[in-house]
C-alpha cells in the first residue's frame, strides 16, 4: 500500500514537466533527422529477355534459309539462342538518361555463336523540363518503321518482315537523333508497351537525325552522313480504341564493305550506292481486334545476276498483320501476317536480291508476364541470288517455335 501511493505521487510530482513540449515533444519523429542523399547509381534499372527457338518441325524444304531474320532455319538448324539481352538504363541527373544493352546471343561466324554485342548504347538529354524535347546521342534504332521500332520482346511474329527491315541491319546505327513529344503522349507510348499491346516504344511523335549509314557495329566507309524523319502520331478513337498513322524517310549514299563482295562481282558506282527510302504505317493497337501494316519504295545496291555487277535498283515491298488479344487470367494472340518484298539487301554478300512471299499464322500464350510461348506456321516462298547463288529459287513450309522469358 505505501509504494502505491509513493507511485501515484511521484507521478503526480512529473506531470508539469512531461506536459513541457519543449522537453517531451508530441511527435514521435526525429526533427533533426537528415534526408538521405540519393546517389545516380540508385537509379539504374536492370532487366532483359531470353529468345530459345527452334524451326525443324514439319519442314518441307531444309534449302528454305533467312540470313536477315534467322540462321538457324533450314539444314544445319537446330535448338538455337535467338536473343540473350540484359538492359542497363536510368536517369543520371534531371535531364540525362542512358541506355545500355548487349546481346549475347551474336554470331561471329557460321561456326561461332554467343559471343556478346553491343545492340543499343546512347544518352539522352533532355532539352527542357517535361522532357518533350531530347537529343539522343550514341548507337540507337534509327528512327524508320514502327516494326523496326517495335522491340522483339514485344513482336508477335518471329521475326521483322524483310520489307522494311532490310533499310537498317539490326535496326541501328551511329548518329545523333532530335525527338519530340507531348508529355501525354510520352505517357500513352509507355503504357501501349506496359500494358502488352505490343507498342513500338517512345521514339517521339517526330524524329530527325543524322547517322553514319553503315548500320550498327560498322565503321563509316565515307565522308557523307545518312539523314531521317519520321513523324507517328497515337489517335484515341471513342470506342477506346488506339490508331496510329506514321510517315517515314531516310537518304544518304551507301559503301558495300569488302567482306560483304564476293571475288569477280563489279559495281557500276565503284561500291558506292544511293540509299533512301520513304514508307507509311498504319496501326490499329490489338484491343481486342488489331492491324498493323507497313509499306515501302525506294532505291538501294541490288545483285544483277544478268549481268554479274551490283546494280543501284528500285525497291518495294510491306506487309500487314493482323491479331485479336484474348486477356483473361492469361493472355492468348492469336495473329496472321503476310508480307512481300523485292529489291536487294545491302546488308548482305554481293547486295543479294531478293523476291520474298510469306505468310504467317500464329498464336501467343502468355501465361505469365515472366514467360511467352510462340507457335507460328510459316508458308515461304523466296528467291535470292548472290555471285555464288544464281537461279536460287526456294519454297517450302515450316512450323516453329520459340519460348521467351521476360525477367
Amino acid at each position: 500500500m505505501k509504494l502505491r501511493k509513493t507511485l501515484i505521487g511521484l507521478a503526480i510530482a512529473l506531470c508539469p514537466i512531461m506536459s513541457n513540449a519543449s522537453i517531451f515533444p508530441l511527435s514521435t519523429k526525429d526533427s533533426t533527422k537528415k534526408e538521405v542523399k540519393k546517389n545516380w547509381y540508385d537509379n539504374i534499372a536492370i532487366r532483359g529477355y531470353m529468345q530459345v527457338r527452334y524451326n525443324r518441325l514439319l519442314e518441307t524444304n531444309s534449302q528454305l534459309k533467312c540470313e536477315q531474320c534467322d540462321r538457324s532455319m533450314g539444314d544445319g538448324g537446330g535448338f538455337f539462342v535467338r536473343r540473350m539481352r540484359i538492359i542497363f538504363s536510368g536517369n543520371l541527373g534531371e535531364r540525362v538518361y542512358f541506355y545500355v544493352q548487349p546481346d549475347f546471343a551474336s554470331s561471329a561466324s557460321s561456326t561461332g555463336l554467343h559471343f556478346g554485342q553491343i545492340r543499343d548504347m546512347y544518352v539522352d538529354v533532355a532539352l527542357d523540363k517535361r522532357k518533350e524535347y531530347r537529343l539522343r546521342l550514341g548507337q540507337s534504332k534509327v528512327p524508320y518503321g514502327f516494326e523496326n521500332m517495335q522491340s522483339s520482346q514485344n513482336r508477335l511474329p518471329l521475326d521483322r518482315n524483310d520489307a522494311l527491315n532490310s533499310a537498317v541491319s539490326n535496326e541501328r546505327d551511329m548518329g545523333v537523333f532530335f525527338m519530340y513529344a507531348p508529355a501525354k503522349v510520352r505517357t500513352l507510348f509507355a503504357s501501349l508497351v506496359a500494358d502488352g499491346y505490343k507498342g513500338s516504344g517512345d521514339y517521339g511523335v517526330f524524329a530527325f537525325g543524322a547517322y553514319n549509314g553503315q548500320t550498327a557495329n560498322r565503321p563509316e566507309l565515307n565522308n557523307e552522313t545518312h539523314i531521317v524523319a519520321r513523324l507517328t502520331y497515337p489517335f484515341q478513337l471513342k470506342n477506346g480504341q488506339i490508331i496510329e498513322p506514321g510517315i517515314q524517310a531516310y537518304t544518304g549514299k551507301y559503301v558495300l564493305p569488302t567482306d560483304l563482295r564476293s571475288t569477280g562481282v563489279t559495281s557500276t558506282s565503284n561500291f558506292s550506292y544511293l540509299d533512301q527510302r520513304a514508307a507509311a504505317s498504319f496501326i490499329l493497337y490489338p484491343k481486342p481486334f488489331g492491324i498493323q501494316a507497313e509499306y515501302n519504295i525506294g532505291t538501294g545496291p541490288e545483285f544483277n545476276k544478268t549481268t554479274k555487277v551490283i546494280e543501284s535498283k528500285p525497291l518495294k515491298g510491306g506487309y500487314i498483320t493482323a491479331s485479336y488479344m484474348v486477356k483473361q487470367k492469361q493472355i492468348f494472340i492469336p495473329f496472321v501476317r503476310g508480307h512481300y518484298y523485292e529489291g536487294g539487301k545491302k546488308h548482305e554478300l554481293d547486295a543479294r536480291s531478293y523476291h520474298v512471299k510469306e505468310l504467317e499464322v500464329g498464336l501467343e500464350w502468355q501465361p505469365n508476364k515472366n514467360f511467352e510461348l510462340v507457335t507460328m506456321y510459316t508458308f515461304s516462298e523466296r528467291r535470292f541470288e548472290d555471285l555464288r547463288t544464281i537461279d536460287n529459287l526456294q519454297k517450302g513450309r515450316l512450323l516453329r517455335l520459340q519460348a521467351q522469358l521476360n525477367f
